[in-house]
């Protein structure tokens, strides 16, 4: 595959310097640098056909906006949107996230916590939609393997918007939903250990560690599949919970 060749695109917008910025922004925020991955000067101006200095000033900038952090005597690492507070997540950042354009978002929401609000919604929508499909709340019996894989599955093509959701700089009140709606569904797992005065707190730590799990798994620069995931996940139920 050919090069990309920033110095022949023409844009009269910004420096040189600028122009890189930008195509690294874009493709950090669009996942084609991963989380923790090492960004190399000579390799990225090989790439984008420019020498080294532009790619070394659009670093600097590229670290004050939180996207990567530059560690002396070891190089440049991607630290990703997961590194922002999601409340300091710009319009733009956002909408990369989300893979629509400016125009879109303007045409839809008010701004970018109306976007999260909808996006917050729309995902527990789809979420439901699983859990109600595959796993029936009156059934005493841990989530099959065919509900898993279908929530990993899912996780998976939204991945980089629950990632910056649920992770350290997320949103409280979007862990909370999940976590109640963990707790809802597992209710009726334990519905038939009540009458034992442990049985709240089994269903508190089954409810963390789910969320655990999910949050370490979108946290893994190199995840395992939806379907070694939901391989995983089985066994723990089954044999850490002793729910054969």
């Amino acid at each position: 595959m050919a090069n990309y060749d920033l110095k022949n695109e023409v844009s009269d917008k910004y420096s040189l310097r600028g122009r890189v910025f930008q195509k690294l922004r874009e493709d950090i925020l669009s996942g084609k640098y991963k989380e923790h991955e090492e960004l190399k000067e000579a390799a990225i101006g090989e790439e984008l056909g420019v020498s080294r200095t532009p790619v070394r000033e659009a670093f600097r900038q590229l670290e004050l906006e939180g996207l990567i952090q530059i560690v002396p005597n070891r190089g440049a690492y991607v630290t990703g949107i997961t590194a922002k507070d999601v409340k300091d997540i710009s319009v733009k950042e956002l909408s990369d996230l989300a893979d629509i354009n400016r125009g879109t978002f303007y045409l839809h929401y008010s701004d970018v916590y109306d976007m999260l609000a909808q996006l917050e919604d729309e995902l527990f929508l789809e979420f439901h939609g699983i859990i109600d499909r595959t796993l029936k709340p009156d059934t005493p019996v841990h989530a099959s393997r065919a509900t898993l894989l279908e929530i990993f599955s899912f996780l998976e093509r939204h991945r980089a918007v629950v990632r910056a959701m649920i992770g350290p700089h997320g949103d409280l009140a979007f862990v909370n939903r999940l976590k109640n709606l963990v707790k809802e569904r597992l209710d009726s797992i334990f519905t038939a250990r009540q009458a034992d005065s442990d049985g709240c707190y089994m269903e508190s730590f089954a409810v963390s560690g789910c969320t655990g799990v999910i949050e370490t798994w979108l946290s893994q620069p190199d995840a395992p599949s939806p379907e070694a995931m939901a391989d995983v996940c089985t066994r723990i139920l089954e044999r850490g919970l002793g729910m054969d």
